[in-house]
């Protein structure tokens, strides 16, 4: 079993299953989203060089502010159109 940790401070956590997983990430879209914090876009550089050497598409996200969440159109432009999404979190 495999257990994630939510870092939203919930007060009381949502029961999510998880997604199985692409037995490959070729034709696949992903998306990347950088929070805005310090070198996320270096680690992100990396993170899309290593996709696209998969066979993956890549499409790149910023969010205005690390401080506050995504905002909904944002949200929603990424969950309709790619398969997957990576957050930078780096400092």
């Amino acid at each position: 079993m495999t257990t994630v940790l939510d870092p939203t401070s919930e007060s009381r956590p949502e029961q999510r299953e998880l997604v199985p997983r692409p037995e490959s990430l070729d034709g696949l879209t992903i998306g990347l989203l950088d929070i805005s914090k310090p070198r996320g876009d270096v680690f992100l550089d990396r993170v899309e060089e290593k996709l696209t050497g998969l066979g993956a598409s890549v499409t790149r996200f910023m969010k205005p502010t690390f401080a506050k969440p995504a905002p909904v159109d944002l949200r929603h432009e990424i969950a309709t159109s790619c398969d997957a999404v990576i957050e930078a979190l780096a400092d």
